[in-house]
């Protein structure tokens, strides 16, 4: 945890020396600002190049994307389709972007995935940013450096779903209530809370996680007096509540057959799926189906540190050691010191979104853990910063223990890669003893480059890895390393999962039809992103959702809306219903392999 920062000498809460101008006519760039430029550039090359070979990634929310590409209403609801059947199965703000972007660039899957990458860079820049304001701009520059090589933040920030923008939004309150605790000004706050709204508005209640460590911060360490403090917080609180509010006010306000049913709803209300499928309910295990990706138990820390140590772990035991170390250090620091806020800070947003994805019961994925990123790259930079500075007794057998820590952490996450591992854990000790030796000595700097590369050498090879696979469908997953050279050419697009057949009467058949096709569950939106024509998804993204009822659906056959029928698997008692009256009453395509009826012979008749 060795970081080239600020003089040894300097104490332990005071912000960062002011940077020296250098007079005349040909100002150079500083080391800091070309260092961070190659950051940012490089992060941009890990998250963007071929981003192709994935296709549409989640084909669900890429469909989504496409509707919203083609018609406004579907685009500020988050429909799945361009007429407006049913909505995904998160809020709209991550589609807002999607879509914007399919509309500007034309739809492809280069122009849905790649908003994603972006907000990956701007996340880094602001993490750093965030993190060089407290203790300076190597440390900034180690902690965007190990939130851009976590490996599930590649992941993420190659696909599309929403959770990279949730990680931009939440990095960007963290850095508006790092500017409050510098001045105490209350529109920073508002600004953090309005933020955090947005972030609701991508993922619900998971943008909430870092509440506790954002408010924290400010109601320990803000500069006012407490009562100013609090009602400063208020403030905030009241531009969350408008931010997060706006759509699900709208939402409700606008009757039913004017938009389209709120998925993941039993009773189509959006507060519905923001506090139950999407929250509440994934806590306490009401909403279990289809979920998957950090089961090493069925509710402990070694989600975290087990299976989805390759993922998320890395990091994971530094974070800790190092959050435990600044809050010792700056124990009898005054209130208002700014390493300890920001400790509290991260340290809040760290403690509980690990406490929560430990131990909740319901759907899960191991990219969640995404959302941990940010927080264990600040305190790994923080604490390597503080335990750097100080000149207190016993501090490198901590260091040492850190650098333990994070040895075991990449051993761990290397544990099903026997090859690389042993060689890789022995350079990652050897590197991280060697850099806390030199620095008891006095010669930090010297060995600050092999000091982070035994921080990031393995979540590097993870990342590039990950960035060298193919990622696709509801539940993905980083990839190990090696690279393959061929893989980083060509690209695999995604398939239909039906026929070449079907595929083309679909794509012929949406003339004079509102929807080309029905189907069940969010099979239609590969169906509609290969056919470009609108695929009604009956029972939403599970099938399971009460979005239509058969009467419902035995009039819009007979008033020409809906032409083919394809067979799809599961769903809910009303779409069990739907299949079986297409089944005995519509004419089944004979060519080709899959399950298609045509319904258009039952036109005007009920």
């Amino acid at each position: 945890m060795t970081v080239l920062d600020a003089p040894r000498d300097a104490p332990l809460g005071a912000p960062p020396p002011p940077l020296r101008r250098r007079s005349g006519p040909r100002l150079r760039p500083r080391p800091d600002q070309v260092a961070l430029a190659a950051l940012l550039a490089g992060t941009g090359v890990l998250y963007s190049v071929g981003l192709s070979r994935s296709g549409w990634g989640n084909a669900f929310y890429a469909g989504a994307a496409q509707a919203g590409a083609s018609d406004w209403s579907a685009w500020f609801f988050g429909a799945s389709d361009a007429p407006g059947s049913v909505t995904v199965d998160k809020p709209p703000a991550a589609l807002w972007v999607m879509g914007l972007s399919a509309r500007l660039f034309g739809l492809s899957p280069w122009s849905v995935l790649l908003p994603q990458a972006v907000m990956g860079v701007l996340a880094v820049a602001l993490l750093a940013a965030t993190v060089r304001r407290v203790v300076g701009p190597w440390p900034g520059l180690l902690a965007g450096l190990l939130l851009a090589l976590t490996p599930v933040a590649t992941l993420m920030f190659r696909y599309d779903n929403p959770d990279a923008l949730l990680v931009l939004l939440c990095v960007a309150a963290a850095w508006a209530v790092g500017r409050a605790l510098e001045d105490g000004r209350t529109r920073w706050l508002v600004l953090a809370g309005a933020l955090i709204g947005l972030a609701f508005l991508t993922k619900s209640l998971q943008a909430f996680l870092v509440l506790p460590g954002l408010a924290g911060a400010y109601l320990l360490a803000g500069p006012p007096r407490w009562r100013t403090r609090l009602a400063q917080l208020a403030a905030a609180g009241a531009a969350l509540l408008v931010s997060a509010g706006w759509w699900v006010a709208v939402v409700r306000l606008v009757p039913r057959a004017d938009r389209p049913w709120v998925g993941g709803t039993t009773d189509d209300d959006p507060l519905s799926l923001a506090f139950g499928y999407n929250g509440l309910g994934r806590l306490s295990g009401d909403e279990s189906a289809g979920g998957g990706g950090m089961h090493q138990s069925s509710s402990s820390v070694w989600r975290l540190v087990g299976s989805g140590g390759d993922e998320a772990g890395w990091l994971l035991p530094a974070a800790v050691l190092a959050l435990v170390a600044v809050l010792l250090l700056t124990a009898r620091a005054t209130r208002t010191d700014r390493v300890r806020a920001a400790a509290v800070l991260w340290g809040g947003w760290f403690v509980v979104t690990a406490v929560v994805l430990s131990t909740m019961k319901g759907i899960e994925h191991s990219y969640y853990a995404v959302q941990l990123a940010p927080a264990a790259a600040a305190l790994v930079a923080l604490g390597g910063t503080v335990l750097r500075r100080s000149h207190r007794p016993g501090l490198l057998a901590a260091g040492l223990l850190v650098a333990v820590a994070t040895a075991v952490t990449n051993a761990w996450a290397h544990w099903h890669h026997p090859l690389p591992s042993a060689v890789l854990t022995g350079v990652l000790v050897a590197l991280a003893a060697a850099a806390l030796v030199a620095l008891r000595r006095g010669r930090g700097r010297a060995f600050a480059v092999p000091a982070v590369l035994a921080l990031c050498l393995g979540p590097l090879l993870w990342s590039v890895g990950t960035a060298d696979g193919v990622h696709q469908s509801s539940n993905v997953y980083a990839d190990p390393p090696p690279v393959t050279a061929a893989g980083w050419h060509g690209g695999r697009p995604d398939g239909a999962g039906i026929d070449g057949t079907a595929e083309a009467l679909v794509r012929a058949g949406g003339a004079g039809y509102t929807w080309a096709a029905a189907t069940t569950g969010h099979h239609g939106a590969a169906v509609q992103l290969a056919t470009g024509q609108p695929v009604m998804d009956i029972g939403g993204f599970s099938g399971q959702d009460p979005t239509l009822t058969l009467r419902q659906f035995q009039d819009d056959v007979a008033a020409h809306r809906i032409h083919y029928y394809l067979v799809g698997s599961g769903g809910g008692p009303d779409a069990v219903r739907i299949k079986d009256w297409v089944e005995h009453h519509a004419t089944q395509v004979e060519d080709g392999d899959t399950e298609l009826y045509d319904l258009s012979g039952l036109a005007d008749q009920g």
